[in-house]
């Protein structure tokens, strides 16, 4: 492939570990792209914005004339892959999302090594991210106390707890921490009211992926409820808004691929003394 359109701006993190940027000609919701190399590219008009999730502008995708296209597959969105089709341009649908064990995302180098004749790179690429995350889950080990861990927030009246087979269950696994829903088998998340949470969460020394905040109280304007619990008051509470710049958040783009690095994030918050001369890359305190 020497062009391609991608529809997801979550994809960019591939193409930048393995230094294909230029081969991207087209972008949805470019606004939500990291990247300063593909920001720049977007600038020069060198990659087109076709679209957002709420409309693509298929017109401008066929004109583009594109190798193929990449995008995650929405069932509602047949009609638009279906045009793409017809007009000779091969579609690529990918779901890394679904992978849970965090290596599983970093995995799908090796798929765009081979979709771009670039095997050697992407497997060392690859193998150089595996072992940096063995060496730092070893290195996570030698902790001896084991801090219980609480994750993400309410919407409304629940508390969308991530599953204990899920992403995150496994991060907080592998940083020897315990999570608190890490008893349970799902890889979704869970819906819980905020007394199940308060029950469970009684234990809960750090408070990680906190949504969209500046301030430790914003929280409260979403639930003020949050007082009662004694993480809220006590314990040290995370974001992942470290590398965020206007809507874009490196954590969805090269976090994707680079599960080492989020592993690190949560050891240096769990256990600190582990990693005293490491600065956090896409977790940041909320105070």
């Amino acid at each position: 492939f020497k062009k391609v359109i991608l529809l997801n701006a979550s994809l960019v993190g591939y193409f930048s570990e393995l230094d294909l940027e230029q081969k991207i000609i087209g972008i949805s919701s470019p606004e939500y792209v990291y990247s300063k190399k593909v920001q720049q590219l977007i600038k020069e008009g060198k990659i087109e914005n076709v679209g957002n999730e709420q409309k693509y502008n298929v017109e401008k995708i066929i004109a583009l004339k594109p190798d193929a296209v990449f995008t995650n597959y929405i069932a509602s969105f047949e009609n638009t892959y279906d045009l793409i089709k017809k007009n000779g341009i091969e579609i690529i649908f990918l779901n890394e999302y679904l992978e849970q064990e965090p290596l599983g995302k970093s995995k799908y180098l090796s798929v765009f090594g081979k979709l771009f004749k670039n095997e050697k790179k992407a497997a060392s690429k690859l193998a150089q991210i595996q072992k940096s995350y063995d060496s730092l889950k070893i290195l996570a080990q030698k902790a001896t106390y084991k801090p219980v861990v609480l994750a993400n927030e309410m919407y409304g009246n629940q508390w969308f707890m991530p599953g204990g087979k899920s992403n995150l269950a496994r991060f907080i696994l592998d940083a020897n921490a315990i999570y608190i829903n890490g008893d349970n088998a799902e890889t979704k998340a869970i819906p819980m009211s905020f007394e199940e949470v308060f029950v469970k969460a009684e234990n809960a020394e750090y408070w990680v992926n906190v949504g969209n905040h500046a301030y430790k109280k914003e929280l409260l304007q979403i639930n003020p409820n949050y007082t009662k619990l004694p993480v809220y008051n006590y314990g040290k509470l995370y974001t992942i808004n470290g590398k965020e710049v206007g809507k874009s958040n490196d954590y969805f783009e090269s976090g994707v691929v680079r599960a080492d690095l989020i592993l690190k994030d949560y050891i240096k918050i769990f256990h600190p003394e582990l990693l005293p001369n490491y600065q956090l890359t896409y977790l940041k305190e909320l105070k």
